[in-house]
């Protein structure tokens, strides 16, 4: 079976969970990987995209690789939003320079326990443009 159709497949239980218990930075390297295969990335969205900030109030666009890892933060203050994919072109070419442009950080891969890690925009390019060499 190929990596897109596995993709494509809802996760199981198991694997999400094990998936989301990982530390930030695990969490992070998986997002690259799964993002630069997919070539989707999932935000929250209702009535615009879902927001956060840092402990210092820097404003936040979390994302996720898998709709399944979005819709698990789909609580408290994101409660009724829904997960929602945009392409890994459109993250690239347009929202990380907006998000540089406003000073939002991106956000990557919070869970229902954690914040997730913040890269630079710079970062987050690099990292994904050297994975998509990779594959």
């Amino acid at each position: 079976m190929s990596e897109r159709i596995i993709s494509a497949i809802k996760l199981g239980g198991q694997q999400l969970a094990a998936v989301v218990t990982l530390p930030g930075p695990e969490r992070y390297e998986y997002f690259i990987r799964r993002v630069a295969d997919a070539r989707e990335v999932w935000g929250l969205y209702q009535d615009g995209w879902a927001l956060a900030k840092t402990d210092d109030g820097t404003l936040v666009f979390p994302m996720w690789p898998a709709s399944d890892y979005a819709s698990l933060c789909a609580e408290f203050e994101w409660d009724g939003y829904d997960a929602q994919a945009f392409s890994l072109e459109e993250l690239i070419d347009e929202l990380l320079p907006q998000l540089e442009e406003d000073r939002v950080l991106p956000g990557v891969f919070y869970t229902p326990g954690d914040k997730g890690i913040t890269p630079s925009v710079v970062q987050l390019i690099g990292d994904l443009e050297d994975e998509l060499r990779r594959t």
